[in-house]
């Protein structure tokens, strides 16, 4: 895969942008409209935005609204229209990561934590200089851009360490509380528990990633362990109840010292998982 930076016109993710992207599309307006700027109430660069973080949350594929954003936002049926619950947000923060339109969420959260716990601004650049220097990704990398690319994401995810701007708080993702600031412009991931989220959200990423792919390798496992700042035991242990609940879903395998997810022959609609949730609270 190609990487792909910036697109957002280095505004992060506000906490109602997705709502009112959202309702702008479901009403049948267009973002190249001409009064695109009136109807959103925000500036030209603001519309770009909004478009951006649309398709990198996997709300919306050609300008299309999914069935995720459907599944959240409708007025009629959706889940937390207002995005108030925490488990919502670590479901968007899977689906950014996961689809990898803004590739540095990816790079970040799964690849450099493989290697380290901790990182600062320049680490981190040069680290994306690294993997762009390969020939699949040539004339992908630059410096200005990836910079800026670093500094949403810090945004969307790390609470401001000033009381100077209450904007600033307004960050989508801050609540999470994967990452955090250390001192000047060093950060470190934040490890989480298996209390942070209801296992359904762990169940919507299993049956996403199976739609893929009939076995999960022990890779790619940890790989969403990290995802979700779980250790790699904590993970597994969400696995292994969940395969409990529902044992003809998929099966976890420790056999002869290799470990994957099987998926066997039910299946089951990943929102159907997350109703286990949001409609029975």
């Amino acid at each position: 895969m190609r990487y792909s930076f910036a697109g957002h016109e280095t505004f992060y993710c506000k906490s109602l942008w997705l709502k009112k992207g959202y309702d702008f599309l479901k009403e049948g307006n267009s973002f190249s409209d001409d009064d695109a700027v009136i109807k959103l109430g925000v500036g030209k660069n603001m519309v770009a935005s909004i478009r951006f973080w649309l398709k990198a949350f996997g709300l919306t594929e050609e300008d299309k609204l999914t069935e995720l954003a459907e599944y959240i936002f409708n007025k009629e049926t959706g889940c937390d229209m207002y995005l108030e619950d925490i488990n919502t947000l670590w479901l968007l923060h899977y689906n950014l990561v996961s689809k990898q339109v803004a590739s540095l969420y990816y790079l970040l959260f799964v690849d450099y934590q493989r290697e380290k716990k901790e990182f600062d601004r320049e680490l981190l650049v040069n680290y994306i200089k690294r993997r762009c220097n390969v020939p699949e990704q040539k004339n992908v990398f630059n410096e200005n851009t990836v910079k800026k690319d670093v500094g949403v994401l810090l945004h969307n995810y790390v609470v401001p360490d000033s009381l100077s701007s209450l904007e600033d708080f307004s960050g989508l993702l801050i609540n999470l509380n994967i990452l955090r600031h250390i001192d000047k412009e060093s950060y470190a991931f934040v490890e989480t528990n298996n209390k942070t989220f209801h296992w359904s959200i762990i169940l919507f990423a299993l049956l996403d990633a199976g739609s893929k792919e009939s076995t999960l390798s022990f890779d790619k496992i940890q790989e969403m362990s990290l995802m979700f700042g779980l250790p790699i035991m904590q993970f597994i242990e969400i696995v292994r109840n969940i395969e409990s609940k529902h044992s003809t879903l998929f099966h976890y395998s420790e056999t002869s010292g290799v470990r994957n997810i099987q998926f066997a022959g039910r299946v089951m609609n990943k929102f159907v998982a997350l109703s286990k949730y949001y409609y029975k609270k």
